[in-house]
Protein backbone atom coordinates (compact mmCIF):
# COMPACT_ATOMS: atom_id res chain seq x y z
CA UNK A 1 0.00 0.00 0.00
CA UNK A 2 1.42 3.46 -0.84
CA UNK A 3 0.74 6.44 1.01
CA UNK A 4 0.91 10.25 -0.27
CA UNK A 5 2.78 12.23 1.69
CA UNK A 6 1.50 16.17 2.37
CA UNK A 7 3.53 18.48 2.72
CA UNK A 8 3.16 21.29 5.19
CA UNK A 9 1.81 24.41 4.65
CA UNK A 10 4.48 25.98 6.73
CA UNK A 11 7.56 24.43 6.64
CA UNK A 12 10.86 26.52 9.00
CA UNK A 13 14.38 24.89 9.34
CA UNK A 14 17.05 26.23 11.71
CA UNK A 15 16.28 29.57 11.37
CA UNK A 16 18.11 31.95 12.84
CA UNK A 17 18.58 35.81 13.29
CA UNK A 18 20.97 37.80 15.15
CA UNK A 19 19.76 41.89 14.68
CA UNK A 20 22.54 44.85 13.76
CA UNK A 21 22.64 45.97 17.81
CA UNK A 22 24.02 41.82 18.33
CA UNK A 23 20.62 40.07 20.35
CA UNK A 24 19.80 36.60 18.81
CA UNK A 25 16.32 37.31 18.05
CA UNK A 26 16.19 33.75 16.62
CA UNK A 27 17.86 30.91 17.89
CA UNK A 28 17.97 27.76 15.42
CA UNK A 29 13.98 27.48 14.97
CA UNK A 30 12.07 24.65 13.20
CA UNK A 31 8.47 24.51 13.42
CA UNK A 32 6.01 23.36 10.99
CA UNK A 33 1.95 24.00 10.57
CA UNK A 34 -0.11 21.53 8.71
CA UNK A 35 -3.01 22.34 6.62
CA UNK A 36 -6.29 22.84 8.82
CA UNK A 37 -4.31 23.47 11.76
CA UNK A 38 -4.94 26.80 13.63
CA UNK A 39 -1.86 26.66 16.19
CA UNK A 40 -1.01 29.77 19.12
CA UNK A 41 1.98 30.94 19.34
CA UNK A 42 3.47 32.73 22.50
CA UNK A 43 5.80 33.83 24.55
CA UNK A 44 6.77 37.03 26.55
CA UNK A 45 8.28 39.92 25.46
CA UNK A 46 11.09 39.52 23.01
CA UNK A 47 10.72 35.68 22.77
CA UNK A 48 10.95 36.02 19.43
CA UNK A 49 7.03 35.62 18.36
CA UNK A 50 6.82 38.40 15.67
CA UNK A 51 10.25 38.28 14.42
CA UNK A 52 9.67 34.48 13.32
CA UNK A 53 6.02 35.44 11.98
CA UNK A 54 7.80 38.30 9.77
CA UNK A 55 10.15 35.58 8.44
CA UNK A 56 7.95 33.09 7.51
CA UNK A 57 5.73 36.29 5.31
CA UNK A 58 8.99 37.19 3.73
CA UNK A 59 8.97 40.84 5.10
CA UNK A 60 12.34 40.27 6.46
CA UNK A 61 15.36 37.80 5.65
CA UNK A 62 17.67 35.61 8.18
CA UNK A 63 20.88 35.60 8.91
CA UNK A 64 23.58 34.99 5.90
CA UNK A 65 25.03 31.94 4.80
CA UNK A 66 24.11 28.56 5.73
CA UNK A 67 23.55 29.52 10.01
CA UNK A 68 20.53 31.33 8.26
CA UNK A 69 17.66 28.27 7.61
CA UNK A 70 15.24 27.49 5.28
CA UNK A 71 11.45 28.56 5.16
CA UNK A 72 8.80 26.97 2.58
CA UNK A 73 5.16 28.36 2.42
CA UNK A 74 3.27 25.89 0.70
CA UNK A 75 6.23 23.76 -0.60
CA UNK A 76 8.04 27.49 -2.12
CA UNK A 77 10.94 28.36 -0.73
CA UNK A 78 10.62 31.77 1.02
CA UNK A 79 14.02 32.21 1.86
CA UNK A 80 17.30 29.93 2.37
CA UNK A 81 20.75 31.16 3.84
CA UNK A 82 19.23 34.87 4.52
CA UNK A 83 18.25 35.44 1.15
CA UNK A 84 14.63 35.84 -0.11
CA UNK A 85 13.69 33.83 -2.91
CA UNK A 86 11.93 34.96 -6.48
CA UNK A 87 8.76 32.80 -4.70
CA UNK A 88 8.21 35.74 -2.46
CA UNK A 89 5.50 37.32 -4.34
CA UNK A 90 3.68 34.24 -5.60
CA UNK A 91 3.53 33.18 -1.92
CA UNK A 92 2.30 36.41 -0.43
CA UNK A 93 -0.52 36.26 -2.93
CA UNK A 94 -1.92 32.84 -1.14
CA UNK A 95 -0.77 34.05 2.26
CA UNK A 96 -2.86 36.76 4.37
CA UNK A 97 -0.87 38.76 6.91
CA UNK A 98 -2.45 40.19 9.82
CA UNK A 99 -0.80 43.03 12.59
CA UNK A 100 -1.70 44.42 15.77
CA UNK A 101 -1.66 47.94 14.14
CA UNK A 102 -3.78 46.66 11.58
CA UNK A 103 -2.44 47.99 8.50
CA UNK A 104 -5.61 50.22 6.97
CA UNK A 105 -5.59 53.44 5.37
CA UNK A 106 -7.64 55.69 8.08
CA UNK A 107 -8.85 57.90 4.95
CA UNK A 108 -10.11 55.56 2.94
CA UNK A 109 -12.99 53.56 3.14
CA UNK A 110 -13.61 50.06 5.12
CA UNK A 111 -14.54 48.71 1.61
CA UNK A 112 -11.62 49.97 0.07
CA UNK A 113 -9.66 48.69 2.49
CA UNK A 114 -10.98 45.33 2.17
CA UNK A 115 -10.86 45.66 -1.55
CA UNK A 116 -6.85 46.43 -1.66
CA UNK A 117 -7.18 42.34 -0.85
CA UNK A 118 -7.05 41.99 -4.40
CA UNK A 119 -4.35 43.83 -5.57
CA UNK A 120 -1.85 41.01 -5.85
CA UNK A 121 -4.50 39.24 -7.90
CA UNK A 122 -5.51 42.21 -10.56
CA UNK A 123 -3.61 43.88 -13.49
CA UNK A 124 -1.48 46.18 -11.97
CA UNK A 125 -2.92 49.23 -13.85
CA UNK A 126 -6.25 48.57 -12.35
CA UNK A 127 -4.82 48.34 -9.31
CA UNK A 128 -3.17 51.55 -9.37
CA UNK A 129 -5.82 53.67 -10.37
CA UNK A 130 -8.09 51.59 -7.87
CA UNK A 131 -10.48 50.15 -10.05
CA UNK A 132 -12.48 47.33 -8.81
CA UNK A 133 -14.93 45.07 -10.44
CA UNK A 134 -18.63 45.15 -9.27
CA UNK A 135 -17.97 41.28 -8.72
CA UNK A 136 -14.80 42.01 -6.52
CA UNK A 137 -17.17 44.98 -4.65
CA UNK A 138 -19.90 42.22 -3.92
CA UNK A 139 -16.97 39.91 -2.64
CA UNK A 140 -15.80 42.46 -0.53
CA UNK A 141 -19.20 42.93 1.23
CA UNK A 142 -19.63 39.20 1.63
CA UNK A 143 -16.11 39.18 3.34
CA UNK A 144 -17.15 42.18 5.77
CA UNK A 145 -20.44 40.72 6.45
CA UNK A 146 -18.87 37.64 7.47
CA UNK A 147 -17.08 39.47 10.12
CA UNK A 148 -20.01 41.27 11.25
CA UNK A 149 -19.20 44.41 10.21
CA UNK A 150 -21.22 45.10 6.56
CA UNK A 151 -23.07 48.46 8.06
CA UNK A 152 -19.18 49.94 8.00
CA UNK A 153 -18.55 49.77 4.15
CA UNK A 154 -18.49 53.22 4.01
CA UNK A 155 -16.74 54.77 6.26
CA UNK A 156 -13.60 55.53 6.95
CA UNK A 157 -11.49 53.38 8.36
CA UNK A 158 -10.30 55.78 10.95
CA UNK A 159 -13.89 56.27 12.22
CA UNK A 160 -14.08 52.39 13.45
CA UNK A 161 -12.92 51.01 16.66
CA UNK A 162 -9.84 48.90 17.15
CA UNK A 163 -11.92 45.45 17.09
CA UNK A 164 -13.63 46.59 14.09
CA UNK A 165 -10.29 47.68 12.00
CA UNK A 166 -8.87 44.12 13.33
CA UNK A 167 -12.21 42.54 11.91
CA UNK A 168 -11.52 44.84 8.34
CA UNK A 169 -8.50 43.25 8.10
CA UNK A 170 -9.78 40.24 8.15
CA UNK A 171 -11.90 40.26 6.09
CA UNK A 172 -9.19 41.62 3.74
CA UNK A 173 -7.65 38.39 3.79
CA UNK A 174 -10.55 36.82 3.03
CA UNK A 175 -11.47 38.56 0.25
CA UNK A 176 -7.35 37.61 -0.80
CA UNK A 177 -8.36 34.55 -0.92
CA UNK A 178 -5.80 33.34 1.65
CA UNK A 179 -4.82 30.07 1.84
CA UNK A 180 -3.12 30.11 5.55
CA UNK A 181 -2.75 33.50 7.69
CA UNK A 182 -0.20 34.72 10.05
CA UNK A 183 -1.87 36.95 12.73
CA UNK A 184 0.69 38.57 14.62
CA UNK A 185 -0.67 39.54 18.22
CA UNK A 186 -3.78 40.69 16.58
CA UNK A 187 -5.72 40.67 19.77
CA UNK A 188 -3.12 42.59 21.94
CA UNK A 189 -4.56 46.12 21.92
CA UNK A 190 -8.27 45.27 21.89
CA UNK A 191 -10.45 45.04 25.16
CA UNK A 192 -11.59 41.29 26.06
CA UNK A 193 -14.88 41.50 24.07
CA UNK A 194 -13.59 42.89 21.27
CA UNK A 195 -10.63 40.47 21.37
CA UNK A 196 -12.95 37.20 21.59
CA UNK A 197 -14.97 38.49 18.86
CA UNK A 198 -11.55 38.30 16.78
CA UNK A 199 -10.81 35.31 17.66
CA UNK A 200 -13.92 33.34 16.99
CA UNK A 201 -13.37 34.81 13.80
CA UNK A 202 -10.44 33.80 12.95
CA UNK A 203 -11.30 30.26 14.65
CA UNK A 204 -14.69 30.49 12.22
CA UNK A 205 -12.26 30.96 9.43
CA UNK A 206 -9.98 28.16 10.40
CA UNK A 207 -13.03 25.53 10.90
CA UNK A 208 -15.28 25.82 7.94
CA UNK A 209 -12.86 27.36 5.21
CA UNK A 210 -9.96 25.22 6.22
CA UNK A 211 -7.61 27.92 6.43
CA UNK A 212 -4.29 27.64 8.24
CA UNK A 213 -3.71 29.75 10.77
CA UNK A 214 -0.67 30.99 12.97
CA UNK A 215 -1.55 33.26 15.42
CA UNK A 216 0.93 34.79 18.40
CA UNK A 217 -0.72 35.61 21.47
CA UNK A 218 0.45 37.53 24.52
CA UNK A 219 -1.75 35.77 26.89
CA UNK A 220 -2.23 31.70 26.62
CA UNK A 221 -5.54 31.69 27.86
CA UNK A 222 -6.61 32.42 24.29
CA UNK A 223 -4.40 29.86 22.95
CA UNK A 224 -5.89 27.54 25.50
CA UNK A 225 -9.35 28.51 24.35
CA UNK A 226 -8.90 28.41 20.32
CA UNK A 227 -6.70 26.66 19.26
CA UNK A 228 -5.78 22.91 20.04
CA UNK A 229 -1.75 22.93 19.58
CA UNK A 230 0.43 25.68 21.18
CA UNK A 231 4.20 27.10 20.50
CA UNK A 232 5.67 28.39 22.88
CA UNK A 233 8.75 30.36 22.39
CA UNK A 234 11.74 31.82 24.49
CA UNK A 235 15.16 33.64 24.07
CA UNK A 236 14.21 33.03 20.27
CA UNK A 237 13.75 29.48 20.60
CA UNK A 238 11.30 26.65 20.93
CA UNK A 239 10.60 25.98 24.36
CA UNK A 240 7.87 23.72 23.72
CA UNK A 241 5.40 22.11 20.83
CA UNK A 242 2.46 20.32 22.14
CA UNK A 243 -1.44 20.25 23.05
CA UNK A 244 -2.74 23.53 24.72
CA UNK A 245 -4.50 22.15 27.47
CA UNK A 246 -1.10 20.87 28.77
CA UNK A 247 0.14 24.82 29.22
CA UNK A 248 -0.74 24.73 32.96
CA UNK A 249 -0.02 27.91 35.06
CA UNK A 250 2.67 25.76 36.98
CA UNK A 251 4.30 24.68 33.52
CA UNK A 252 4.24 28.06 32.33
CA UNK A 253 6.00 29.25 35.57
CA UNK A 254 8.22 26.15 34.58
CA UNK A 255 9.17 27.75 31.02
CA UNK A 256 9.38 31.13 31.80
CA UNK A 257 9.74 32.12 35.61
CA UNK A 258 8.32 35.64 36.46
CA UNK A 259 7.91 36.46 32.98
CA UNK A 260 4.95 33.97 32.66
CA UNK A 261 3.02 36.75 34.40
CA UNK A 262 2.72 38.25 31.05
CA UNK A 263 1.06 35.07 29.57
CA UNK A 264 -1.15 34.22 32.56
CA UNK A 265 -4.70 36.95 32.83
CA UNK A 266 -4.96 37.16 36.34
CA UNK A 267 -8.94 36.43 36.58
CA UNK A 268 -8.52 33.89 34.47
CA UNK A 269 -9.74 30.16 35.42
CA UNK A 270 -6.76 27.78 34.40
CA UNK A 271 -9.12 25.32 33.07
CA UNK A 272 -6.13 23.59 31.91
CA UNK A 273 -4.94 22.23 35.40
CA UNK A 274 -8.09 20.60 35.58
CA UNK A 275 -8.25 18.37 32.68
CA UNK A 276 -4.22 17.69 32.01
CA UNK A 277 -3.87 14.07 30.77
CA UNK A 278 -0.08 14.02 31.23
CA UNK A 279 2.98 16.00 32.14
CA UNK A 280 4.42 18.07 29.53
CA UNK A 281 7.82 18.46 28.33
CA UNK A 282 9.65 20.85 26.94
CA UNK A 283 10.78 20.79 23.55
CA UNK A 284 14.56 20.36 23.28
CA UNK A 285 16.68 22.60 20.58
CA UNK A 286 19.55 21.19 18.58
Amino acid sequence: MSYTQVQPVIQVTNVCKTFPNGRRALNGVSVTLDAGEMVALIGASGSGKSTLIRHIGGLIAANKGDGGGEILVFGDRVQAGGRLTGDVAKVRRRLGVIFQQFNLVPRLTVLTNVLAGRLGRMPKWRGVLMQFSHQEKQRAMQALARVGIAATARQRAATLSGGQQQRAAIARCLVQESEAILADEPIASLDPASARRVMETLSDINRTEGTAVLVSLHQVEYARRYCKRTIAMRDGRVVFDGPSHDLTTSFLREIYGTASEELILPDAEDFAEAHQTAEPRLAVSA
